[in-house]
């Protein structure tokens, strides 16, 4: 059976809509909806798309600083490798095959967990900042969402 001839066997397929008649559709729905002031909710999200940026260079910062910290204690030969090693360790835990003298085997251990929680952190900002510029209401009740 040809690619042609199984494509017009599926149903609805000749009921789809143009992509100019879909983005009409999307923009009379965003025109109907419930935002009275599209500049202010416009800004919102535009400072939130700041802030995800600001984690993210914070966060290279922090890989940065855990490099220097084990370039200063002499942990790999070269500095390239003890920069992948930081990131590595930072945001995996110990997805490197790296193969460290016994006094520095703590290293990865601290800096995962200083990883894990600096992301999971960000990400509970983020998710308290995204229900705020929504205007939801903060339930204290874990698990109860937006």
């Amino acid at each position: 059976m040809a690619f042609s001839n199984l494509l017009e066997r599926l149903p609805g397929l000749n009921s789809l809509p143009s992509i100019s008649n879909l983005f009409s559709e999307v923009n009379t729905d965003v025109g109907n909806s419930e935002l009275e002031n599209k500049r202010v909710y416009g800004a919102n999200f535009l400072s939130y798309f700041i802030v995800i940026l600001l984690i993210v260079g914070i966060h290279l910062l922090e890989i940065i600083a855990w490099t220097y910290i084990c370039i200063g204690l002499q942990v790999f030969p070269t500095n390239l490798q003890t920069l992948y090693f930081a990131g590595e360790m930072y945001t995996t835990v110990g997805f490197g095959d790296y193969t460290l003298i016994e006094r520095w085997k703590i290293i990865p251990i601290i800096t995962s967990f200083s990883g894990i929680f600096a992301v999971s952190l960000s990400g509970a900002a983020l998710y308290t900042m995204m229900g705020a510029l929504l205007g939801k209401p903060q339930n204290p009740k874990s698990g109860s969402g937006f």
